[in-house]
């Protein structure tokens, strides 16, 4: 039986896993989750006694479920360690880890989906002030990461090196929210051809909203949304 990925289209966290699915080479099945209809399905009694966080992804391999992508994909990298996703010594793991923290941690909670809502539902704030807010810490998180990465010796073609690994994965779908919300992205030319490369490989292609069985007839490649 393939494992299965409960997954949402957009879902950034979603969107790393496959990622990282497919540069495993791991086949997989896809279970759409709308974050959006019918009130939310994350919502729904039967995916809650699955998930109590009410979030995608949750990857499911028959015998267990994980939630929290980071979780996954480290999961997925033990089981299957060819091609890593991280590096070989401790320091060089703990910078990947740090990098893919900033974005995991740092930029994509506080613009997730349901921070957006509550901001606009529950503190009434107007869509122009919640695209201000979305904005400015996409901007000041990718500048930060910026400034590591264009003056560090361990970059290559991708963030560690010349092979994807962990950051690529997360800095990818962090990058298809800043275009989509319209982000300058001019000043962070680093991180651009960073995202350039992975983009021309198949598992981020496969891995990117239109790809996706649930895609809401959208081209993010050329102008991703969030």
């Amino acid at each position: 039986m393939k494992p299965k990925l409960y997954s949402y289209w957009r879902s950034s966290a979603a969107f790393r896993v496959r990622i990282a699915l497919n540069l495993k080479g791991m086949s997989y099945e896809v279970i759409p989750v709308h974050l959006s209809k019918n009130g939310g399905e994350q919502l729904a009694d039967a995916y809650s006694k699955q998930n109590p966080n009410q979030l995608v992804p949750l990857f499911d391999d028959g015998k267990n479920t994980i939630h929290q992508s980071i979780a996954i994909i480290e999961y997925l990298n033990e089981i299957q360690t060819k091609p890593p996703l991280l590096p070989t010594s401790a320091i060089d793991r703990a910078w990947v880890r740090a990098l893919a923290m900033d974005i995991t941690s740092d930029i994509h909670p506080i613009n997730n989906l349901r921070v957006l809502r509550y901001l606009v539902k529950q503190l009434g704030i107007s869509g122009e002030v919640k695209d201000v807010w979305y904005q400015h810490w996409i901007k000041s998180g990718l500048a930060s990461l910026e400034k590591r990465l264009s003056i560090d010796v361990r970059v290559g073609r991708f963030v560690y090196g010349d092979q994807p690994g962990l950051v690529d994965i997360c800095l990818v779908p962090q990058i298809f929210n800043a275009l989509s919300s319209k982000v300058d992205v001019s000043p962070y030319p680093s991180l651009m051809k960073i995202f350039d490369e992975c983009m021309r490989l198949p598992a981020f292609i496969d891995a990117s909203w239109e790809k996706q069985i649930d895609a809401e007839g959208l081209n993010p490649v050329a102008t991703p949304q969030k």
